[in-house]
């Protein structure tokens, strides 16, 4: 880490008013709070944002991790914005990010220097919006990234058990920009530079507002859905289920319609996202001058997150697997944004010329690892289509499987000079290989070049469950394609002479699993010789299926009952199955064994 002091700081984006003053400004265009230190690499949202908006000719600072419990000086040092404030809470929501499923504070936060906890606060973007709109009443105030995307619209908050209305309400923000923000940000500077007020920007694509008149207009439109307002979810568990079938489906199309709630005395508006961008059209943005480290300020301190991604690669954007408990679509969308095979070579490239790069790429991924370069053989069939998964219930007859073009970008890292090896840390969909009809030979040889060449000694992969019915609330494939898949490796490094493990990661009390199926995942697991490590117990986070589930006690798409496990003791007693090998459960799993019949 010392050898990064060598950089002048004036590389990185400015963080305080000396670094401003050394630049010879007078005055900033916007202000980014974030609720992360700043890592200037393009795996780091608000890096992301600040490079996006400095490439618009704009003068930015980012201030990272404010105080919020002093007197506030980290808000005011900067002064006031020509154009607005941006605030985010960072990479993950405050509250994922501060306490475990049993709502327990965790020990470290990995976005913070050397992983303290107590760098930002609970949710993080209305306390620093809070203290703004005290500070500078006047300066328009957008907020963005996974806390606010996730929580745009009438939400379940698991960690104060409440029904929470839009973000906007309790920021008092004048604009939310969900999703990925970059496009987004640059067509609001537009507007701005115009000269356009910023209450009056109403038609911005992957935005939200909060507007005091009804919008007749919009609703008005065929392309505008209206759903049942804040306070009639908070009568209602049902009408709140059925809001959420509205905002995935909406959210994972082509172009979504306009998403319109009432929302106490105000009107939300959601303009749809935009478009899927085109293969290389996201190049732009992690072709930006990135130092790919840390900020000087943070001399001789670790940032557990920077460490793991630092020496890795993000190959695409989105994902359409659909998982009922992962947020990744409501903010990427199902729709793949591949960056081109010379953007990639050129951040390979990048990599080795890091000083302390030791011929080691960490990962060649993305929020699926086997993702790249997929998309629907006939875009016309994509541009129709609600499904907000196209793997589940089954693979699309329209979705182009091939991993040839992911084959090609691995060897674009394996001929490089510099690289002795480069991983895929991602998790795998092993359904895409392994599925009859897309077990091609060119598919199976991905997945037989993966284990002989890109495996670090073990290999992660996401089955979650091994009981049919619960993977089927899960939106996962059956537990015999993982069967499958384990022969297979197996197979492969017995043919190679490896020793590699198979490292499967499960979810307890996820909704539709039963202590009966938590029983049975043990005695499956323990028959194919796992002693589990990679477990953990279901978060009911923001915008999923299965927090909604969770809160509701119904199916979103059905509105039929849904077990669910949700007090403590019914959490730990589905959890203690994964550690059936410590002595202290061993008498309790026996004696529960026997009153099941198993």
């Amino acid at each position: 880490m010392e050898q990064q002091q060598s950089y002048h700081p004036s590389l990185w984006l400015p963080t305080s008013a000396k670094e401003v003053k050394a630049r010879g400004w007078d005055s900033l265009d916007v202000i980014l709070f974030s609720g992360d230190a700043y890592v200037d690499h393009p795996s780091f949202g608000s890096a992301v944002i600040g490079r996006v908006l400095e490439a618009q000719g704009l003068k930015v600072a980012i201030v990272p991790q404010p105080n919020w419990r002093d007197d506030l000086r980290d808000f005011k040092k900067l002064g006031k914005p020509n154009l607005f404030f941006a605030v985010t809470a960072g990479n993950m929501d405050s509250m994922v990010n501060h306490y475990t499923a049993n709502k327990r504070l965790r020990s470290n936060d990995a976005y913070t220097p050397d992983g303290r906890n107590d760098m930002r606060p609970d949710y993080a973007t209305e306390v620093y919006c809070g203290i703004l709109k005290k500070l500078f009443p006047d300066v328009p105030l957008v907020i963005g990234g996974i806390e606010a995307s996730l929580r745009r619209v009438t939400h379940y908050d698991y960690w104060s058990d409440k029904l929470k209305p839009t973000i906007l309400n309790d920021t008092k923000a004048d604009l939310l920009v969900y999703g990925m923000g970059e496009k987004p940000i640059i067509e609001l500077v537009k507007k701005l530079k115009e000269g356009i007020n910023i209450s009056e920007i109403k038609d911005l694509a992957q935005t939200a507002y909060l507007s005091s008149n009804e919008p007749v207009s919009l609703l008005n439109k065929t392309e505008t859905v209206t759903l049942n307002s804040h306070d009639d979810c908070l009568t209602d568990k049902i009408k709140y289920a059925a809001n959420f079938r509205h905002v995935e489906e909406q959210s994972n199309r082509w172009m979504g319609a306009h998403l319109v709630q009432k929302v106490f005395d105000k009107w939300l508006i959601i303009n749809p996202q935009n478009p899927p961008m085109a293969d290389g059209e996201i190049d732009a943005f992690y072709d930006l001058p990135y130092t790919r480290l840390p900020h000087p300020r943070y001399k001789d301190k670790r940032i557990p997150a920077y460490d793991m991604i630092r020496h890795s690669i993000n190959l695409h954007r989105g994902c359409f697997g659909g998982c009922s408990f992962c947020t990744i679509s409501a903010h990427q969308g199902k729709f793949i944004a591949s960056r081109s095979k010379e953007s990639i070579a050129r951040e390979v490239d990048a990599i080795t010329k890091m000083p302390d790069f030791k011929g080691y790429i960490s990962d060649l991924g993305g929020p699926s690892a086997n993702m790249y370069k997929m998309k629907g053989k006939y875009e016309d069939i994509c541009k129709g289509c609600k499904r907000p998964s196209c793997i589940d219930p089954n693979i699309c007859k329209n979705l182009d499987t091939s991993h040839l073009a992911l084959s090609e970008i691995y060897e674009i890292a394996n001929r490089h000079p510099q690289v002795k090896k480069a991983f895929v840390s991602s998790g795998i969909r092993y359904d895409m290989v392994f599925t009859p009809g897309h077990d091609t030979p060119e598919n199976l040889q991905y997945m037989r070049d993966v284990i002989h060449k890109h495996v670090s000694g073990r290999l992660k992969v996401a089955p979650e469950h091994t009981s049919d019915e619960v993977l089927k609330v899960m939106r996962k494939p059956s537990f015999g394609l993982f069967h499958k898949f384990l022969k297979f490796f197996n197979d492969e490094n017995q043919k190679a002479g490896l020793k590699q493990q198979l490292i499967p990661y499960f979810i307890s009390s996820h909704p539709g699993s039963t202590k009966k199926d938590m029983a049975k995942l043990m005695l499956e697991t323990k028959k194919m010789n796992f002693k589990l490590e990679q477990v953990q117990d279901f978060t009911p986070t923001p915008m999923t299926v299965a927090t909604v589930i969770f809160y509701s006690g119904v199916h979103p798409y059905t509105l039929k009952p849904v077990f669910t496990a949700k007090s403590k003791n019914e959490k730990l007693d589905q959890q203690k199955y994964f550690f059936w090998y410590k002595p202290e459960f061993r008498k309790q799993i026996d004696r529960e064994l026997k009153e099941m019949g198993l």
